[in-house]
């Protein structure tokens, strides 16, 4: 089962939009397995029996991770990829935009980015390398 590391009311805490978007439990939780998939899985820190982290300070810096990801995903609009892919030609009146269709995907949208506010979460002094060690891979 997928980790979600954060709530709407934590969400809503954290932004201080309230109420939180309709489907922030499904923003949530994209962002949480978002970023278990390219941040988390290659970090360092204790966990329960259901694979949450199990200090405070670490969980807490989740949260913070997760609703700081699907605020970025609100604000820029796209949370999956899809808006950056698709188009070869865009003209808005004397601006003109091209690229290669074949060369895109969607990993290179800014709703598959790593919102920069996740790393302000993950790098706060409070997780001391005792707690957590981001980007520690072990055999």
């Amino acid at each position: 089962m997928a980790r979600v590391y954060a709530t709407a009311a934590q969400y809503e805490d954290y932004t201080g939009v309230t109420p939180a978007p309709v489907d922030i439990e499904t923003r949530l939780r994209r962002a949480s397995a978002f970023l278990d998939a390219q941040v988390l899985r290659l970090c360092a820190y204790a966990v329960d029996d259901g694979g949450l982290p199990s200090d405070p300070v670490v969980a807490q810096a989740f949260t913070d991770a997760v609703c700081a990801q699907a605020e970025w995903g609100v604000d820029v609009g796209d949370v999956t990829g899809a808006a950056a892919v698709g188009w070869g030609d865009v003209e808005i009146g004397s601006v003109r935009l091209r690229r290669s269709v074949t060369a895109t995907s969607g990993d290179q949208s800014p709703g598959r980015q790593i919102a920069p506010a996740v790393w302000d979460a993950l790098r706060s002094p409070d997780l001391t390398p005792d707690l957590f060690v981001l980007g520690a891979v072990a055999t």
